[in-house]
């Protein structure tokens, strides 16, 4: 971890608003389809009707011939052409010993597709109407395959293969803890409470479809591949090494504004490489937007983990042990997380903020004919704090004991910290029970009775959800580089590899540098997003501010240092002599002095530069208490959340107000999991919620007034800022809660368990069938 100066400044606990909003709200952001088109053309994709059929031939002449068609790409051309598949990561094993095995994820599909949606073929026209016309042309005959859709189903003996090399279905498995204890332990229990539980699978809704341009530079020949990335720097990577095989100083990513990400902007994804490779093939800038069609059944979507899992516990509450056993869902391709989310950060915090030692995980990922899973807010962690806080409260309701009562009995004390859990992850600060009283307090816990007994009168159903949870944060890249420069000019620049999609990064960025230099706000510019600049890591894991801000404050004391250094040899004094203060290098006890900027003046470029690397010891933990209150008219089933409290340890806030923006829309995607949002197939592998007709996201008469309370008393110590990661954790404490609260009204009708969404559909059926029992 980087040691910084105790009398620098980070502009710590300044609720500045948003710097971005201005230009975003007005009209002015730099969003890819706001780049004039430029003669460029415009290419689509045609997609497989089937979720798993052999390609017998692809005829693409008519379509060749079709008026303003440029060309006509099939995944044959590209196998001549020697272009490469997109990688994942293959460092799991499957259960039988042997190294994981998945089939290759290709631009366009050779022989074989393996979900509805896959690329089939691309079509470049003049324009995006005759692309598109021109694609309906393509006659693709196909030999229907039989396809499985439900991963439970896919491991059974007799189910159709996804890929031939894994005839189980099964890509990777990792286990955890002593099998033979928890056993024991189990038998011995007093009380053993188990639940059959599903984190279903999501569509990732940001604003801003997925888009992408491409184009040759004239000057040097490189290839400028516009996309939207949260990780510019592998995109790049991945697009000239392993895809068009290429020396990655060949290919320049620049990321302008991103309209969301939420994780699924992570990867390189098909259409962007088609794009690029027909840049290089055409000379031509080349152009793909989709549409939110395109996004259903072509993007990445999230969660997908069924699980069985249990808690035995002693008559007071304590759990003895905990199992799980989980299967998630890669869908027919593995992306770059696909894997290591449901085995490794899943098991991360899947014992939460208590105390649970004895514990036996076992997690398989396998495939089925569905699209890709990927990286989603929270990307494994929201689905094992969901098993953990189900669990406690059908515990508790099963012992007898008061939810918050049963969390203390368990919780990490004080003391034991830094706590190393049963996955071996170490948590280096918090404060849970201090947590959770807090939130008591804050949400009125005692007037929960009177409020139900009121809704009573109305012919209302009312619960109460209570959720502690916790967060890794890291990404696990633990460095990241920025470069600093004060200009002639009289300007800051930054250069981060990180990337904005609405966090406000410029904003927090921004101040952080302000407080530290001394020097106005509306002088300082961040750059992002381009790679010839800036190589990071990127953004996910809610790892851009505790790192990427790290890396901020260092380059804020290395350029001071440096400019003192200039200032002394100017001055003619040593080092020690020379004092920073608001952008003036002063002799101290003088009048002598010259500005940061006459400095920069005086230097190769008239720029002062510095290049400097962020480092934290570890993840970031950033925890928290929920508590919600939800009605449900059972007439019809409508659930609705109508009281939302929490108390979120983020550690040191650089900016609170955007920490609260952040929470607030993670507890949103919460409510949205628990109540509404839902991907259905066929049996035959179709998407049935292929638009927002049929899939369902929270609007803004959905979402009850969230109060947020930051609780700073436990800063993290892994970092020298102090601050945890914070933009996925509403996401993580919000489906349980929910969850949670939902459960607690039908329980007095005798219903103990229902798996989300917790549609109205779902729950009228289900109160149907209480009464009817």
């Amino acid at each position: 971890m980087n040691i910084l100066p105790g009398d620098l400044r980070f502009g710590a606990g300044q609720p500045v608003k948003r710097l971005e909003d201005q230009r975003l709200l007005t009209g002015k952001g730099q969003f890819i389809d706001d780049k004039p088109e430029e003669g460029a053309l415009w290419l689509h994709v045609l997609r497989s009707p089937h979720a798993h059929a052999r390609i017998v031939s692809i005829d693409t002449s008519v379509a060749g011939g079709m008026p303003g068609v440029t060309a006509v790409y099939t995944g044959a051309d590209l196998v001549r052409d020697d272009i490469g598949t997109i990688p994942t990561l293959t460092i799991f094993m499957r259960p039988d010993g042997k190294p994981m095995t998945v089939p290759p994820r290709r631009l366009l599909a050779h022989e074989i597709v393996r979900y509805a949606g896959e690329a089939v073929a691309a079509v470049v026209a003049s324009t995006r109407a005759q692309a598109h016309a021109a694609a309906e042309a393509i006659a693709v005959d196909y030999e229907v395959l039989p396809a499985v859709v439900d991963p439970v189903a896919a491991v059974k003996p007799g189910a159709p293969v996804v890929w031939p090399e894994a005839p189980d279905n099964i890509v990777g498995a990792m286990s955890y803890g002593d099998a033979g204890k928890v056993a024991e332990a189990f038998a011995k229990a007093a009380h053993v409470v188990e639940l059959d539980l599903v984190s279903q699978r999501l569509v990732p809704s940001a604003m801003e479809p997925r888009s992408t341009i491409a184009e040759i530079e004239k000057k040097t020949g490189r290839l400028l591949l516009h996309v939207q990335s949260q990780t510019p720097a592998s995109t790049r990577d991945v697009l000239a090494g392993a895809v068009l095989k290429r020396p990655l100083d060949s290919v320049r990513v620049l990321v302008g504004d991103i309209g969301g990400g939420f994780g699924q902007k992570t990867n390189l994804y098909p259409e962007d490489g088609i794009v690029a490779y027909a840049a290089t093939k055409l000379n031509r800038k080349i152009r793909w937007r989709g549409d939110r069609t395109d996004e259903f059944v072509g993007g990445t979507h999230g969660r997908d983990l069924t699980s069985t899992a249990a808690f035995a516990l002693d008559d007071k509450g304590k759990v003895l042990a905990y199992r799980v056993r989980s299967i998630g869902c890669t869908g027919a391709y593995s992306s770059g997380a696909a894997n290591i989310i449901p085995l490794v950060l899943g098991p991360f915090v899947q014992t939460g903020v208590y105390d649970l030692p004895l514990v036996h995980f076992e997690v398989k990922t396998v495939m089925t004919n569905t699209a890709p899973v990927g990286a989603y807010r929270g990307a494994g962690r929201p689905e094992a704090v969901f098993i953990v806080e189900r669990l406690f409260d059908a515990a508790a309701r099963q012992i007898g004991m008061d939810p918050r009562a049963i969390r203390k009995a368990n919780y990490i004390k004080p003391a034991q910290l830094p706590y190393t859990n049963a996955a071996g992850q170490v948590y280096d600060s918090g404060a849970f029970a201090h947590m959770l009283d807090r939130a008591v307090k804050l949400a009125d816990w005692d007037g929960f009775a009177a409020r139900k007994r009121a809704a009573k009168k109305k012919g209302l159903l009312y619960g109460r959800g209570l959720t502690s949870y916790i967060e890794w944060t890291g990404g696990r890249a633990h460095t990241e580089k920025v470069s600093l420069h004060a200009t002639a000019q009289g300007r800051v620049i930054l250069h981060s590899g990180t990337m904005a999609m609405g966090q406000g990064l410029q904003t927090t960025y921004t101040q952080m540098i302000s407080d530290t230099l001394g020097i106005p706000m509306d002088r300082i510019d961040v750059v992002q997003g381009d790679t010839d600049l800036a190589t990071g890591f990127g953004s996910v894991g809610s790892r851009s501010l505790f790192v990427g801000g790290t890396a901020v404050a260092v380059s804020s004391n290395d350029l001071i240092q440096k400019a003192r250094e200039k200032a002394s040899n100017v001055l003619e004094t040593s080092i020690e002599d020379i004092e920073y203060r608001d952008g003036v290098l002063t002799v101290v006890g003088t009048d002598r002095r010259i500005s940061l900027f006459e400095i920069a003046e005086k230097e190769s470029g008239a720029r002062l530069s510095v290049d400097s690397e962020g480092e934290v010891d570890g993840p970031s933990w950033p925890n928290g208490t929920h508590i919600c209150e939800v009605e449900i008219d059972p007439e019809t089933g409508v659930s609705r959340v109508v009281r939302y409290t929490t108390v979120d340890d983020v550690g040191v806030a650089v900016n609170p107000m955007l920490v609260t923006g952040q929470i607030h829309g993670g507890v949103a995607q919460g409510i949205g999991q628990a109540l509404y949002e839902g991907v259905a197939y066929d049996a035959e592998g179709q998407l049935l919620t292929a638009s927002y007709q049929d899939y369902c996201i929270p609007r803004a008469d959905d979402i009850p007034p969230i109060e947020v309370t930051l609780d700073g008393s436990a800063p993290c110590r892994t970092n020298p800022l102090g601050a945890k990661g914070c933009g996925e954790s509403g996401a993580i404490g919000g489906p349980p809660c929910v969850t949670n609260g939902v459960m607690d009204a039908l329980a007095e009708i005798g219903i103990k368990q229902l798996n989300t969404p917790l549609t109205p559909q779902k729950i009228w059926q289900a109160i149907r069938d209480a009464k009817a029992g």
